[in-house]
This record gives structure tokens, C-alpha cells and sequence, in this order.
């Protein structure tokens, strides 16, 4: 239930932040927390614990980049939305390296946006269309530049998932291929993240694509 997921949004922007809070809320979300730097938000978040953080990469005291690092690194690490104005590629790859699950640009519209706080909640990468590709492509280009080294073994069903994780496709896309329901297949991916002790789905897109299961 959206009612029981904690959000919090970090914009220097007072009017987006508001905006954006009350989307949230209107939406059944808990808004938690509102923030307009990013050494505030860090030690807010160590406090509220946000399920998910809505976070711009411009922000006046610390960076983005470096605020979805030390979210990342926390003791209760929440999924991080990047909502910027920028689209710049170097920014996307930044932000998804520092620990962001996913980067929608400002201009997406409301049920966009709505549906990138889903989805990343539930565990998904989610890129503005034309950027997931990008990230996909960088993913390839750091794996040929390190070896792969044997990893715990995974069941046959949820080698199948992962091969879908690696090609980009959402859980809904998945449970279509494979003819199951969405809740099981959160539940292979879940249960293949604790395997491989990984955090999240953009760890585990990584972690797929260095075996070449994007390309099987």
C-alpha cells in the first residue's frame, strides 16, 4: 500500500518542493521530510528513514551526487529518485554510479512521475525514456574492463528473471514473458538480490550483464 511508504523530497527549489510533496500526497504517499540542502537531508534521512528519496542534483551545499553517495552508505539506504532539470548524459551515469535507482528529468509530466515513485519503491531502475539505454551501455562497458568471478548458484526460474532483468524489462514486462504473476516475480528478484547480496535492481542489472545474460 502506497500509505505505508515513506517519502521525502530534497529540492532547493521551495514552490518544485512543495509541488512535488503534495503529488506525493495526494497520491497516498507519506511525506516525511521536504529538504533544501543536501547536508540537511543526509542527516534528516538518518532520522525520518524514507522508504524512497525524491532528490535534485543541484542543490546550493553539497551535490546531488554526492548526497545519493551517502544515502547509499547509510545504515537504512532508501531508494533514490533523481528528479533534475538537467538530461545530460554525464549526469545520469553519475548520479546511477553514486547509488540513485533510477533519473527522470523535470519535464516528465505528473503520471510520469508518479509512476517512476512506483516502480522505484518497488525495486525497479527507472530512466526517462532514451536514458536506459545509456545506463545499459555503460553497465556493458564496465564489465569488459574487470573479470567475473563465480557466484553463488541460482535456480533455473530465476536465472530466466535475471536474463529480463538485463535486458531492461520492467517486472510487469517479466510476468507477461514467463506467464506469472508480478508478486512472484518480485519475489525471484528478491530472493536473487539476497543470494548475490546485492541492495538493488540497478546492482543486479549490473551484476547480469558482466555474466552476459543480457545478450543470452
Amino acid at each position: 500500500m502506497t500509505s505505508a511508504l515513506r517519502m521525502m523530497v530534497v529540492d532547493d527549489h521551495p514552490m518544485w518542493r512543495d509541488a512535488v510533496a503534495r503529488d506525493l500526497g495526494d497520491a497516498g504517499y507519506e511525506v516525511v521530510a521536504t529538504i533544501g540542502e543536501g547536508r540537511q537531508a543526509l542527516r534528516v534521512a538518518a532520522t525520518v528513514r524514507p522508504d524512497v528519496v525524491i532528490l535534485d542534483l543541484r542543490l546550493p551545499d553539497l551535490p546531488g551526487v554526492e548526497v545519493a553517495r551517502g544515502l547509499a552508505a547509510s545504515d537504512h539506504p532508501p531508494r533514490v529518485l533523481v528528479l533534475s532539470a538537467s538530461g545530460e548524459h554525464e549526469d545520469v551515469l553519475e548520479a546511477v554510479k553514486a547509488g540513485a535507482s533510477g533519473y527522470l528529468v523535470k519535464s516528465a509530466s505528473r503520471e510520469e512521475f508518479l509512476d517512476a515513485v512506483r516502480r522505484t519503491a518497488d525495486g525497479e531502475p527507472v530512466f526517462t525514456p532514451g536514458l536506459a539505454g545509456l545506463v545499459l551501455g555503460e553497465y556493458r562497458r564496465l564489465a569488459t574492463q574487470r573479470p567475473v568471478s563465480d557466484g553463488p548458484s541460482l535456480t533455473d526460474r530465476e536465472t530466466e528473471v535475471l536474463r529480463f532483468v538485463a535486458k531492461g524489462l520492467s517486472y510487469k514486462q517479466i510476468a507477461e514473458r514467463l506467464v506469472l504473476s508480478h508478486r512472484t516475480v518480485q519475489n525471484h528478484v528478491q530472493n536473487t538480490l539476497n543470494k548475490l547480496h546485492l541492495h538493488n535492481r540497478v546492482e543486479l542489472v549490473r551484476y547480469a550483464i558482466e555474466r552476459g545474460l543480457d545478450e543470452a
